[in-house]
Protein backbone atom coordinates (compact mmCIF):
# COMPACT_ATOMS: atom_id res chain seq x y z
CA UNK A 1 0.00 0.00 0.00
CA UNK A 2 1.35 3.64 -0.93
CA UNK A 3 1.78 4.79 2.49
CA UNK A 4 4.59 5.48 4.87
CA UNK A 5 3.82 4.16 8.59
CA UNK A 6 7.01 5.00 10.06
CA UNK A 7 7.41 8.44 12.62
CA UNK A 8 6.34 11.68 11.10
CA UNK A 9 8.25 13.72 12.81
CA UNK A 10 11.55 12.06 11.86
CA UNK A 11 10.51 12.81 7.90
CA UNK A 12 9.58 16.42 9.17
CA UNK A 13 13.44 16.65 10.46
CA UNK A 14 14.96 15.53 7.50
CA UNK A 15 13.17 18.13 4.98
CA UNK A 16 13.07 20.73 8.52
CA UNK A 17 9.40 21.68 7.96
CA UNK A 18 6.13 19.41 8.86
CA UNK A 19 5.40 18.11 5.34
CA UNK A 20 2.82 15.42 7.06
CA UNK A 21 0.82 17.84 8.87
CA UNK A 22 1.89 17.85 12.30
CA UNK A 23 5.16 20.26 13.21
CA UNK A 24 4.29 20.11 17.10
CA UNK A 25 7.65 18.76 18.21
CA UNK A 26 9.21 20.61 14.89
CA UNK A 27 10.80 23.91 16.72
CA UNK A 28 11.49 21.60 20.45
CA UNK A 29 14.02 19.46 18.04
CA UNK A 30 14.95 20.76 14.69
CA UNK A 31 17.83 18.52 14.13
CA UNK A 32 18.42 16.08 11.45
CA UNK A 33 16.93 12.03 12.77
CA UNK A 34 19.28 9.85 14.14
CA UNK A 35 21.35 9.32 17.23
CA UNK A 36 24.40 11.44 16.20
CA UNK A 37 21.52 14.26 14.57
CA UNK A 38 22.28 16.81 16.80
CA UNK A 39 26.40 16.49 16.28
CA UNK A 40 25.98 16.17 12.49
CA UNK A 41 25.92 19.42 11.03
CA UNK A 42 23.58 19.66 7.92
CA UNK A 43 26.17 19.66 4.57
CA UNK A 44 25.92 21.92 1.79
CA UNK A 45 23.51 20.02 -0.61
CA UNK A 46 24.81 18.82 -4.13
CA UNK A 47 22.59 19.78 -7.22
CA UNK A 48 21.19 15.87 -7.41
CA UNK A 49 20.76 15.74 -3.74
CA UNK A 50 18.51 18.83 -3.96
CA UNK A 51 16.29 17.29 -6.87
CA UNK A 52 16.12 14.18 -5.20
CA UNK A 53 14.99 15.59 -1.81
CA UNK A 54 12.47 17.58 -4.14
CA UNK A 55 11.15 14.63 -4.88
CA UNK A 56 10.89 12.96 -1.93
CA UNK A 57 8.89 15.76 -0.48
CA UNK A 58 6.54 15.46 -2.88
CA UNK A 59 6.32 11.60 -2.58
CA UNK A 60 5.84 12.22 1.09
CA UNK A 61 3.48 14.42 0.88
CA UNK A 62 0.80 13.26 -1.25
CA UNK A 63 1.42 9.55 -0.17
CA UNK A 64 2.64 7.90 -3.40
CA UNK A 65 5.15 5.30 -4.10
CA UNK A 66 7.97 5.73 -6.62
CA UNK A 67 6.08 3.95 -9.79
CA UNK A 68 3.16 5.73 -9.00
CA UNK A 69 4.47 9.30 -8.48
CA UNK A 70 7.12 8.18 -11.99
CA UNK A 71 4.13 7.54 -14.10
CA UNK A 72 2.05 10.52 -12.92
CA UNK A 73 5.17 12.25 -13.98
CA UNK A 74 5.28 11.00 -17.21
CA UNK A 75 1.45 11.58 -17.81
CA UNK A 76 1.91 15.49 -16.76
CA UNK A 77 4.70 15.60 -20.04
CA UNK A 78 2.04 14.09 -22.44
CA UNK A 79 -0.29 17.24 -21.42
CA UNK A 80 0.23 20.78 -22.81
CA UNK A 81 1.49 23.10 -20.32
CA UNK A 82 4.97 23.05 -18.17
CA UNK A 83 5.39 19.73 -16.82
CA UNK A 84 6.80 21.02 -13.60
CA UNK A 85 2.84 22.67 -12.99
CA UNK A 86 1.00 19.95 -14.80
CA UNK A 87 2.49 17.89 -12.24
CA UNK A 88 1.21 19.36 -8.94
CA UNK A 89 -1.84 19.97 -10.73
CA UNK A 90 -2.54 15.97 -11.57
CA UNK A 91 -1.44 15.39 -7.45
CA UNK A 92 -3.96 17.89 -6.15
CA UNK A 93 -7.20 16.35 -8.65
CA UNK A 94 -6.35 12.73 -6.92
CA UNK A 95 -9.19 11.89 -4.91
CA UNK A 96 -8.00 11.14 -1.47
CA UNK A 97 -5.73 15.05 -1.72
CA UNK A 98 -9.19 16.31 -3.01
CA UNK A 99 -11.61 14.33 0.39
CA UNK A 100 -8.74 16.11 2.19
CA UNK A 101 -8.35 19.46 0.69
CA UNK A 102 -12.42 19.42 1.28
CA UNK A 103 -12.31 19.08 4.74
CA UNK A 104 -14.49 15.76 4.83
CA UNK A 105 -10.59 14.42 6.12
CA UNK A 106 -8.08 15.75 9.12
CA UNK A 107 -5.52 14.24 6.82
CA UNK A 108 -4.51 12.50 3.27
CA UNK A 109 -4.16 9.45 5.08
CA UNK A 110 -7.12 9.72 6.64
CA UNK A 111 -8.57 10.96 3.25
CA UNK A 112 -6.97 7.70 1.44
CA UNK A 113 -8.74 5.11 4.31
CA UNK A 114 -12.14 6.99 3.83
CA UNK A 115 -11.82 5.97 -0.38
CA UNK A 116 -10.25 2.48 0.16
CA UNK A 117 -12.87 1.86 2.61
CA UNK A 118 -15.81 2.74 0.28
CA UNK A 119 -17.34 6.05 1.93
CA UNK A 120 -16.61 8.43 -1.34
CA UNK A 121 -18.78 8.59 -4.40
CA UNK A 122 -17.96 10.46 -7.26
CA UNK A 123 -20.81 11.66 -9.41
CA UNK A 124 -22.90 9.12 -6.98
CA UNK A 125 -20.59 6.11 -7.84
CA UNK A 126 -18.51 5.05 -5.11
CA UNK A 127 -15.24 4.81 -5.88
CA UNK A 128 -12.31 3.06 -3.54
CA UNK A 129 -9.21 4.37 -5.63
CA UNK A 130 -7.23 7.03 -4.17
CA UNK A 131 -5.42 7.96 -7.21
CA UNK A 132 -8.54 8.03 -9.23
CA UNK A 133 -8.14 10.93 -11.47
CA UNK A 134 -10.70 13.72 -11.02
CA UNK A 135 -11.88 16.17 -13.72
CA UNK A 136 -13.61 19.79 -14.12
CA UNK A 137 -17.30 19.65 -12.93
CA UNK A 138 -17.01 16.17 -10.78
CA UNK A 139 -18.82 15.89 -7.31
CA UNK A 140 -17.28 14.35 -4.60
CA UNK A 141 -19.98 13.15 -1.72
CA UNK A 142 -19.85 11.08 1.10
CA UNK A 143 -22.13 7.30 0.58
CA UNK A 144 -25.42 7.93 1.98
CA UNK A 145 -24.68 5.36 4.69
CA UNK A 146 -21.33 7.35 5.81
CA UNK A 147 -23.22 10.60 5.90
CA UNK A 148 -25.66 9.03 8.47
CA UNK A 149 -22.23 8.10 10.64
CA UNK A 150 -21.77 10.87 13.56
CA UNK A 151 -18.33 9.07 14.35
CA UNK A 152 -17.22 9.54 10.89
CA UNK A 153 -19.37 13.16 9.82
CA UNK A 154 -17.84 14.57 13.45
CA UNK A 155 -14.80 14.67 11.97
CA UNK A 156 -15.90 17.08 8.51
CA UNK A 157 -14.36 20.64 9.45
CA UNK A 158 -15.05 22.05 6.32
CA UNK A 159 -13.31 24.06 3.11
CA UNK A 160 -10.51 26.15 3.32
CA UNK A 161 -11.67 29.25 1.45
CA UNK A 162 -8.75 29.46 -0.10
CA UNK A 163 -8.74 26.44 -1.98
CA UNK A 164 -10.89 28.23 -4.81
CA UNK A 165 -10.99 25.56 -7.32
CA UNK A 166 -13.04 23.61 -4.99
CA UNK A 167 -16.88 24.11 -3.39
CA UNK A 168 -17.93 22.64 -0.76
CA UNK A 169 -21.63 22.35 0.18
CA UNK A 170 -22.03 21.54 3.90
CA UNK A 171 -25.80 21.25 4.04
CA UNK A 172 -25.52 18.46 1.23
CA UNK A 173 -22.27 17.40 2.15
CA UNK A 174 -20.80 17.14 -1.26
CA UNK A 175 -18.16 18.67 -2.76
CA UNK A 176 -17.19 19.97 -7.07
CA UNK A 177 -13.79 19.73 -8.46
CA UNK A 178 -14.48 22.94 -10.32
CA UNK A 179 -11.19 23.25 -11.96
CA UNK A 180 -7.24 22.35 -11.82
CA UNK A 181 -5.64 24.71 -9.46
CA UNK A 182 -3.40 27.08 -10.80
CA UNK A 183 0.33 26.58 -9.28
CA UNK A 184 0.37 29.83 -7.02
CA UNK A 185 -2.76 28.70 -5.78
CA UNK A 186 -1.19 25.65 -3.88
CA UNK A 187 -0.08 26.03 -0.69
CA UNK A 188 2.58 23.24 -0.36
CA UNK A 189 6.55 24.50 -0.25
CA UNK A 190 7.59 22.05 -3.36
CA UNK A 191 9.64 23.37 -6.05
CA UNK A 192 8.28 21.25 -8.66
CA UNK A 193 11.51 21.81 -11.70
CA UNK A 194 13.88 20.02 -9.60
CA UNK A 195 11.66 16.64 -10.12
CA UNK A 196 11.39 17.97 -13.53
CA UNK A 197 15.22 18.41 -13.78
CA UNK A 198 15.78 14.89 -12.05
CA UNK A 199 13.88 12.92 -14.17
CA UNK A 200 15.28 14.48 -17.94
CA UNK A 201 18.27 13.26 -17.03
Amino acid sequence: MARYTGPKTKISRIFGEPILGNGKYLGKNSNPPGQHGANRKRKQLGEYALQLREKQKAKYTYGLLEKQFRNLFDEATRRKGVAGEVLIKLLEARLDNTVFRLGIAPSRPAARQLVSHKHITVNGTVVNTPSFQLKPGDVISLKNKTANNTALTSVIRGKNPKFSWLDWNEKEMKGVFIAYPERESVPENIKEQLIVELYSK
